[in-house]
């Protein structure tokens, strides 16, 4: 996790920017933990709702929350929930935080979802030749008896 700190002194104002997303230097274990990280904060509606919404436009938190039938705090840890996954940065300026979407770890995801594509390729390439075979059989309908009265 990466936390930056900036200062205006002309105005006062300081501005933190937390990052979660797993450094370069990572070793395997860590990637995975990070891979463990996303898949969770994907895991919720709400959350994905949030990251669908963070696609369009930058927004504070309070924006992010009024759809929401629930408590800005509540809110607030579903945010923390994206963060730490890397797939949200949030920066603070003074009582305002301004969070932005990091789609980064969505492609990680898809890529190691993507490691089982040759599976479902060669499910798929069953299927085809499976119905290759059985497309010039056709079904001859039935002919039924006729019943004396």
């Amino acid at each position: 996790m990466t936390i930056n700190f900036s200062i205006d002194s002309l105005a006062g104002i300081v501005t933190t920017q937390v990052t979660a997303a797993p450094s370069a230097t990572d070793d395997g274990a860590s990637s995975r933990s990070a891979l463990d990280h996303v898949f969770f904060a994907l895991s919720d509606t709400t959350r994905r709702d949030i990251l669908e919404r963070l696609n369009d436009t930058p927004m504070v938190v309070s924006q992010i929350a009024a759809p929401y039938a629930m408590s800005l705090q509540a809110v607030s840890r579903h945010i923390q929930v994206l963060v730490r996954a890397g797939l949200v940065h949030q920066e603070r300026t003074g009582r305002i935080s301004l969070c932005r979407l990091d789609a980064g770890p969505i492609f990680m995801a898809a890529v190691w979802i993507n490691q089982y594509s040759r599976y479902w390729q060669t499910q798929f390439d069953t299927l085809a030749d499976w119905l290759g075979k059985h497309r010039g059989r056709q079904k001859t309908p039935r002919r039924t008896r006729s019943r004396p009265r």
